[in-house]
């Protein structure tokens, strides 16, 4: 699916009661680099100011969710990874504050730092043909985002189904998994994407507020009594 050409790293496109974030670095595959990382840091804090919008798409442009973390890429900013840190830091933050309803269209693949944005949808439409995949592990590296969102949404076992095989997941193995929430065929994920944020738009703006905030308090009390055994 083609984009409106732009050269901002991440495309913000408003609607009635939603809007859609779009990681836009088609030629690296959507890859995230330091301005993608700070772009998108700022279009989450703009959805969550906004009392308006209910639901957010996140996808990628062209067809494709993210490939990750564009390493060569982070390497050469002047604070290396340790400034690119800082910055996912703030992204990762604001998705978990955030009180709107967030889906993901997961086309092609999420791989690495991408399959832990996908993982922080509350809801994710999945192509047939498309795949998730947490590979740090064949690297030697930690995958603490991944790690993390996991274990908010999901049981360990799942976690280690992802997390210590590190390849790559099939759309029906996420559904059956409980990840992905339905899976279409893979021309219709974006259309199907928006039928749900759009259907969430309709709702009242303090009855999804509520909701998701509910289920985020209902999390941090199950993690609290889990820390007391």
């Amino acid at each position: 699916m083609s984009e409106t050409p732009s050269t901002s790293p991440v495309l913000l496109v408003r609607h009635a009661g939603w809007a859609e974030i779009v990681l836009n670095r088609p030629a690296r595959r959507n890859a995230i680099d330091a301005a993608l990382a700070r772009a998108l840091a700022d279009a989450v804090d703009t959805i969550n100011a906004d009392s308006e919008t209910r639901a957010v798409l996140l996808r990628g442009a062209d067809g494709a969710f993210c490939s990750g973390l564009d390493l060569k890429a982070l390497q050469a900013e002047p604070e290396g990874m340790a400034g690119f840190a800082r910055i996912w830091e703030r992204v990762h933050v604001s998705l978990l504050q955030s009180r709107k309803a967030w889906v993901v269209a997961l086309e092609r693949h999420a791989v690495n730092g991408g399959a832990a944005l996908a993982l922080a949808g509350d809801l994710m439409v999945c192509g047939a043909g498309a795949f998730l995949q947490i590979g740090e592990i064949r690297l030697g590296m930690a995958a603490p985002r991944n790690a993390a969102w996991l274990a908010l949404r999901h049981s360990e076992a799942v976690a280690a189904r992802l997390c210590l095989l590190g390849d790559r997941v099939p759309a029906a193995e996420l559904l059956r998994l409980g990840i992905a929430t339905e899976v279409i065929d893979d021309a219709r994920v974006v259309d199907r994407a928006r039928e749900l944020a759009a259907t969430i738009a309709g709702f009242p703006v303090d009855g999804v507020a509520a909701i998701k905030g509910g289920m985020r308090a209902a999390s941090a009390r199950r993690d609290s009594i889990s820390e007391q055994h």
